[in-house]
């Protein structure tokens, strides 16, 4: 699966931005999609995940209530709405995916990789 994030941008504290990954190669509904972020002289963190179906949904708890991803499979896209952004959410957005069904947080089980599109949250 070849993977590419787009949408990252500069955003005042308070604004909202949605993130899109297009995906290509292979049947996307097979893969649990996932989105991570890594800040500057952080690790790579997750932030949200969801299965083909739409019915698993993961977030981490720094993002619950303002973050929401979705996604079409007729378009092979995977969204990640954000809202009411912080400073602290400023990061290389990365979209990720795994064949792991039902979902995972763990780094090392996405299997594919985007290249990572920069958010940047001004206070």
């Amino acid at each position: 699966v070849q993977l590419q994030a787009f949408g990252g941008g500069l955003v005042q504290a308070g604004g909202s931005l949605r993130l899109s990954c297009a995906a290509s190669g292979r049947t996307f509904s097979n893969y649990y999609m996932g989105w991570f972020r890594q800040a500057p002289g952080k690790e790579r963190e997750f932030v949200a995940g969801i299965n083909w179906s739409g019915v698993r949904i993961m977030y981490a708890d720094s993002v619950k209530g303002r973050f929401t991803i979705s996604r079409d499979n007729s378009k092979n896209t995977v969204y990640l709405q954000m809202n009411s952004l912080k400073p602290e959410d400023t990061a290389v957005y990365y979209c990720a995916a795994t064949p792991t069904a039902w979902g995972t947080q763990t780094i090392q089980q996405y299997d594919y990789w985007g290249q990572g599109t920069l958010v940047t949250v001004s206070s």
